[in-house]
């Protein structure tokens, strides 16, 4: 189903979809297209590019500048508990409630950037519930970010601003460099994943956590319903789905969730 916007597409543009498809595996028709065409008009502007034609043609020859295209369109922009407030709100609500059978828990991180949110979500777990068999499976389309955030490392002070003084002492590693790895523990649980929302079957689970922020934000109201439809099969019954701060579901019922507060909707 497309609505008016969809159908006033430059034809220029509809050419550079499919195109970018093939090239980078990205489906761009998954994307609210006037923000998209606006966002890339901006990018082919500020490298004086004159044309989408001509993206294409760069795209093709330059590996290096088709990773920059997937990380534009993909805001591969992560930091460690990011949005205080809701991490906040995960620390304190959330995790405890999910932690009282006694059990490990079950998470899965979707599109997981640099890793910074699965990494924020082990410390936690490290810190409320240690000892237990906690698994998390970290997944992203974009394989070379993916390389990244297994290595856990090159991390600079900006990426941890919230993490606070004492857990950067406890869990991470100062380099010469003046950059941070990831300690040992927190690595431990988590498992990474090339994953594509769109495309790709969803990991059975079941999970207890789903947390899936910041990622859909530029998707149609379709490919959203698809994706949280995903999440909600893969949710154990009582498990919680974590999304953005901007980003709330509009008819949670209909997917069979109740909303536990900003950003947080469980399973019934």
């Amino acid at each position: 189903m497309h609505n008016t916007a969809e159908a006033a597409i430059p034809a220029d543009f509809e050419a550079f979809r499919k195109r970018a498809y093939q090239l980078t595996g990205l489906d761009l028709t998954s994307y609210k297209a006037p923000q998209m065409h606006r966002r890339l008009t901006a990018l082919l502007q500020r490298q004086k590019i004159a044309s989408f034609a001509e993206y294409a043609r760069v795209l093709e020859t330059d590996a290096q500048r088709r990773q920059e295209f997937k990380d534009y369109v993909t805001i591969n922009v992560s930091e460690f508990f990011r949005d205080g407030d809701r991490f906040g709100e995960l620390e304190r609500r959330i995790l405890p409630m999910l932690l009282g059978g006694g059990a490990g828990l079950r998470v899965w991180s979707a599109g997981c950037s640099i890793g910074a949110e699965p990494y924020s979500v082990s410390i936690l777990l490290h810190e409320q519930a240690p000892g237990r068999n906690h698994s998390i499976l970290a997944t992203d389309i974009d394989q070379t970010i993916l390389d990244r955030a297994r290595a856990g490392a090159g991390y600079l002070a900006t990426d941890l601003r919230n993490a606070g003084a004492e857990r950067i002492r406890k869990w991470f590693i100062a380099t010469p460099d003046g950059k941070f790895s990831v300690g040992p523990a927190p690595r431990t649980p988590i498992r990474f994943q090339k994953h594509d929302l769109l495309r790709d079957p969803y990991p059975k689970g079941p999970f207890d956590l789903v947390a899936c922020r910041n990622v859909v934000i530029y998707f149609t109201e379709e490919a959203k319903d698809r994706i949280y439809q995903g999440f909600v099969n893969s949710l154990a019954s009582g498990g919680v789905l974590f999304v953005g701060g901007t980003e709330a579901i509009m008819r949670p019922q209909a997917l069979g969730l109740t909303v536990l507060g900003p950003g947080f909707y469980r399973k019934a």
